[in-house]
């Protein structure tokens, strides 16, 4: 018997765990997702009210040189932000002589266009704020205001209303080609990345036309059919694909396959307005400088599409619906705007060697790792240090156990005293580990014996768990099965007691309406099933 006792005694206990375990809808965030999540609004500004901006931001734009200030046109105004404080630098509001829209950094980042509803196109010192030139050739609202991305400091291309597309000399300010073939209003357009000669244009005849200067006489080079009103055009990084948003949908194309559609991206709900090319800015990893292609909609959610594996890697929701989207250079700052003039901007923070303290002074959300004192014998932290040394990759690591903590349950287990463990259990009112217990007394094929011998009190209690968490659908297999042995063993005692009747009557009540609502839910099922059966034929 001493023998068996020490045998016991050696042997090593655990706390009882529950085996049904609810099953959680929330997916593991991937490590992408949690980089797009780390864009959050840095503790030294607040978002910017919509009671600042009372009109839509109809287009926001990135300057791309460092610090990269960005431009956003709201109605007769062009605001510029700081790239480091994020705050408003400097508006343009006297130039307009109505709404101002489409604004556009030059590729060295020293001069600004836009159009406005009149027609005109408009280009301002982006420092000074000096207006410099006037662009006047459209007949309607220029919607569409791009420069070359590359080289080309001279040019650039404007759309509008007038189904026209215009190419620009800004220093003689003079319309050089008038690029004819759209049939209804031009919205948008993007320039080539990699040929300051070719551009794209969308327009609401739901075409998209890619132009090369150097054949103007002939038209559009392309054609792409987005089959509805195109909101946006942007040519992604390697110039051979472009994508296209309008409708609830977002196209990418094959240019250099001769204009093939390569995926079609239904995501959104409510018509997508705005595009642009964000980059997943890790210095390693295997997501390090990729690109995806942020989207936003009217239904108020932005999306992240990696278009090299055509699926949405996140998903955020804004409570209002969203206009237009902008994202830095340096993957360090995320701007949204919205119908009612609200920003949504989101900073990541990066860190930053103390060598380059000085380029980014005024950066709220940069950390600076300190400078650590070199330790000698006359501190006291030089006897303690290692403790806390990270293990090297080829170490050998030698753990020390962690002592375990045993609730009261655990203990009367750990002793055999099975019916003190279950009313300890029930005394804690936690599902979880009343239902960990019982399985536990299942597997020593002690539940029963401990169910016939608890008194009334303990019975009352009893009861009055299976009443409260039977009808529960993680429990209920095996609560309801219990509740049957329970009224089975203990009918006598439930029927001399008005208070366990009571919980009886409860709990028959509970079933009844949990078995109407599994009804309910059958009878919907049923009306539903055959809608997305046909919805998936389609």
């Amino acid at each position: 018997m001493a023998e068996d006792e020490s045998r016991i005694s050696i042997a090593k206990t655990f706390p009882v765990k529950p085996k049904l375990r609810p099953t959680s809808n929330k997916a593991t965030p991937t490590p992408e997702s949690k980089y797009w999540k780390s864009f959050k609004i840095p503790k030294d500004i607040e978002t910017i009210p919509s009671k600042s901006f009372i009109y839509p931001i109809t287009s926001i734009a990135f300057s791309p040189i460092a610090p990269h200030d960005f431009a956003a046109t709201h109605s007769a105004n062009i605001t510029i932000f700081s790239g480091k404080t994020l705050e408003p630098k400097s508006t343009i509001a006297s130039a307009f002589a109505d709404s101002a829209t489409s604004a556009a950094f030059r590729c060295d980042g020293k001069l600004l266009a836009a159009g406005d509803l009149t027609g005109t196109v408009h280009v301002f010192d982006a420092k000074s704020r000096t207006h410099l030139r006037r662009l006047k050739g459209h007949a309607s609202a220029a919607r569409l205001v791009r420069y070359p991305r590359a080289d080309d400091k001279f040019h650039l291309f404007s759309g509008g209303d007038d189904s026209v597309v215009k190419y620009w000399d800004v220093t003689t300010e003079t319309c050089l080609f008038d690029l004819l073939g759209h049939k209804d209003y031009v919205r948008c357009g993007d320039a080539s990345p990699v040929s300051d000669d070719m551009f794209a244009s969308g327009s609401y005849d739901h075409k998209v036309r890619i132009w090369d200067i150097r054949v103007s006489n002939s038209g559009s080079v392309m054609e792409l059919n987005h089959e509805k009103p195109v909101e946006s055009v942007l040519y992604l990084p390697s110039g051979g694909l472009i994508a296209t948003a309008g409708g609830n949908f977002v196209k990418i194309w094959d240019v250099i396959g001769g204009g093939k559609l390569l995926y079609s991206m239904e995501s959104h709900n409510k018509t997508v307005t705005s595009l642009c090319v964000g980059k997943i800015g890790k210095e390693s990893g295997e997501e390090a400088q990729q690109y995806r292609i942020l989207s936003v909609s009217l239904d108020g959610y932005m999306k992240v599409f990696d278009y090299a594996k055509f699926k949405i890697t996140h998903s955020m929701r804004f409570p209002n619906p969203l206009l237009s989207v902008g994202f830095s250079p340096d993957c360090s700052t995320r701007v949204i705007g919205t119908s009612n003039g609200t920003f949504y901007i989101g900073r990541r923070k990066v860190n930053v060697q103390s060598d380059d303290l000085a380029d980014v002074v005024g950066l709220g959300a940069v950390e600076v790792e300190p400078e650590r004192r070199v330790l000698r014998p006359t501190y006291f932290r030089y006897f303690h240090r290692g403790q806390n040394t990270k293990p090297a990759e080829g170490d050998y690591l030698i753990t020390r156990p962690k002592k375990l903590k045993f609730a009261e349950h655990d203990k009367f287990l750990k002793k055999f005293r099975h019916k003190e463990a279950l009313v300890a259990a029930l005394s804690g009112k936690n599902p979880e580990n009343v239902v960990a217990v019982m399985e536990e007394l299942v597997a020593r094929k002690k539940l029963l014996k401990c169910v016939s011998n608890l008194d009334g009190e303990e019975l009352g209690l009893l009861l009055g768990f299976l009443q409260k968490y039977s009808t529960m659908p993680r429990y209920a297999g095996f609560l309801m099965r219990l509740t049957d042995k329970v009224v089975e063993t203990r009918a006598e005692d439930i029927g001399s007691s008005d208070q366990l009747r009571g919980i009886i009557r409860n709990l028959r009540r509970d079933v009844e309406e949990e078995i109407r609502i599994q009804q309910s839910m059958q009878e919907i099922q049923g009306i539903i099933s055959p809608m997305l059966r046909i919805a998936a034929r389609r």
